[in-house]
């Protein structure tokens, strides 16, 4: 009872809609949700401008994705093209799967990861104990269906900078490792966030980023004034803060998902989908 009181338990997220200005790197982020396929955004700006706090409330508002219980990779039960082999050969022998709902993975990724850590790697563990060589999944294939965020990403190696760029293109991650070999789908929208004081961006990242969005500090006093309360607010009392916003936030995941359909099953162009958000929006 303890564990699954501790599983349900997470830490409270600053909400979407409550967040100040910076409605570039907002939007860039909704556009993202409605359609994967743009490619990820890069956002860069200067340390305290709520990029991290942006990233993560995206992400907590998103509704939960159904997957395959127990599978590493978050697959789904019937898009071939989001689930792993183990899952794949279930289905053809027939077995009947278990699912169970997630929240959408929202993974961070650290300035000193390894490409081992990254793509996955043999599990040494099992090697040892059992004298069978297994796979170890890495945080490519937890970022499966989810959100991928690199900070600093200007600072991250070069080769893993390919490694996620190249995953995050194809949406597969293919491991060759001490005669192992696997390839796992890897479909993810990247986020990268960067400080431009902290060093400039390789040509290889904007051209790669599907998106771009500079924000700066917030100089407005009656703003940077509404910042601080916010925040202090929130951090005194944030399950009544929340709740404050809860309406606020059901109105904008209605309208994403909404337009995420729209977006699929019409094939509409993103300036119609700008358009749309600024009619609602007036």
């Amino acid at each position: 009872m303890v564990t699954q009181d501790l599983k349900k338990f997470s830490s409270p997220v600053f909400p979407f809609t409550a967040i100040v200005g910076q409605e570039e790197m907002k939007l860039a982020l909704q556009l993202n949700v409605i359609d994967p396929k743009i490619g990820g955004v890069m956002i860069m700006g200067d340390r305290g401008t709520g990029k991290s706090t942006t990233i993560r409330a995206i992400a907590d508002l998103l509704p939960e994705i159904e997957v395959v219980k127990d599978d590493p990779f978050n697959s789904h039960k019937s898009d071939l093209d989001l689930m792993g082999n183990e899952v794949k050969t279930a289905i053809q022998n027939g077995e009947t799967l278990e699912t169970e709902f997630i929240k959408i993975p929202m993974i961070d990724l650290p300035l000193g990861a390894t490409e081992d850590r990254v793509c996955g790697t043999i599990d040494i563990e099992k090697a040892l104990t059992e004298g069978v060589k297994a796979f170890e999944p890495g945080l490519l294939a937890k970022a499966n269906r989810g959100l991928l965020y690199v900070d600093e990403v200007n600072l991250l190696d070069d080769h893993l900078v390919d490694i996620l760029l190249d995953s995050a293109a194809s949406g597969w991650n293919t491991v060759e490792r001490e005669g192992i070999s696997i390839r796992h789908p890897a479909r993810f929208v990247l986020v990268g966030s960067g400080n431009p004081e902290e060093g400039e961006l390789r040509p290889q990242l904007l051209d790669r980023f599907g998106m771009h969005a500079e924000i700066r500090t917030v100089k407005d006093p009656v703003l940077r004034v509404k910042v601080v309360e916010e925040r202090t607010s929130f951090d005194q009392t944030p399950m009544v803060w929340m709740e404050n916003y809860e309406a606020q936030q059901q109105e904008l995941l209605i309208e994403l998902l909404m337009l995420k359909n729209y977006y699929q099953m019409f094939k509409l162009t993103m300036i119609s989908v700008l358009k749309y958000q600024k009619f609602v929006a007036n």
